[in-house]
């Protein structure tokens, strides 16, 4: 496929001054969408929650969710990124589990976890349909699967193809990290979901807080070598929004057979 999945084996996750660091600081707003929506809306205690990371990269979710109190496994097809997780874990004190491996064939027994979710991955997977095949395989009946990706618009392609990777001026991503055409709807995904046995239960978009001209400036910036790529992620300041052209997510139920 056009990404360039390899990039994920030669960026530091853990570095301000690395591509990465956008993601770390657009984490906080998604953990907490999810984690209210699993303790405050579902009542869920997470002390103990075994939890699949589809997708973990350098384990940005993953130590969230075990400072949660859930049990965490991360899977993710780059050794690079599986070793820096493990040891940005340790030394943070966390006990969580990486192991190598695809979301479309998961090495896991069915209904392993009690909660899966996947987060900047469908857009990468070679096999969206097998994905989410193999995550409801391993989810137990009534577990909930969360997720979050890029729909396929014309905003996504201006904002996430051109200004993030292409424009020179501006772009803060790795270039092929995206391929426009990789993107999926979420009516598409939620097509899906309902072909392998989920039922969507919320869409959310997350979008910047920040007007428009102002997240220009940041990134022209960025490529000017003025801050960090963390600092712009920090100034983009995403939240929850109505939103959804760009950056979508949600959470979805396995219906018990």
């Amino acid at each position: 496929m056009p990404v360039d999945n390899d990039v994920y084996n030669h960026l530091s996750w853990w570095d301000d001054n690395q591509p990465f660091a956008t993601l770390e600081a657009f984490t906080p707003p998604r953990f907490d969408y999810f984690h209210e929506v699993l303790t405050s809306r579902l009542g869920l205690d997470l002390t103990g929650q075994r939890m699949l990371d589809i997708g973990c990269g350098g384990g940005l979710l993953a130590e969230r969710f075990a400072r949660a109190g859930a049990q965490v496994t991360g899977v993710d097809p780059s050794g690079p990124s599986l070793k820096a997780a493990a040891e940005h874990a340790r030394a943070e004190g966390l006990s969580i589990r990486y192991q190598e491996g695809f979301a479309e064939q998961l090495d896991f027994p069915d209904a392993s976890f009690d909660l899966v979710y996947c987060c900047d991955t469908l857009e990468h997977v070679t096999d969206t349909s097998r994905a989410i095949s193999e995550a409801v395989r391993v989810l137990k009946p009534g577990g909930y699967y969360l997720y979050d990706t890029i729909n396929r618009t014309f905003r996504s392609r201006l904002g996430m193809i051109k200004m993030a990777q292409d424009w020179k001026s501006v772009r803060f991503a790795p270039k092929d990290l995206h391929d426009w055409n990789g993107f999926i709807k979420p009516a598409e995904l939620h097509a899906l979901f309902r072909t392998h046995g989920l039922h969507n239960e919320d869409l959310v978009g997350f979008a910047s807080s920040r007007p428009p001209l102002e997240l220009l400036r940041a990134m022209r910036s960025r490529a000017r070598g003025e801050i960090t790529y963390g600092e712009l992620g920090r100034r983009f300041q995403l939240r929850v929004a109505k939103d959804t052209s760009v950056i979508y997510g949600g959470y979805a139920r396995k219906v018990a057979p």
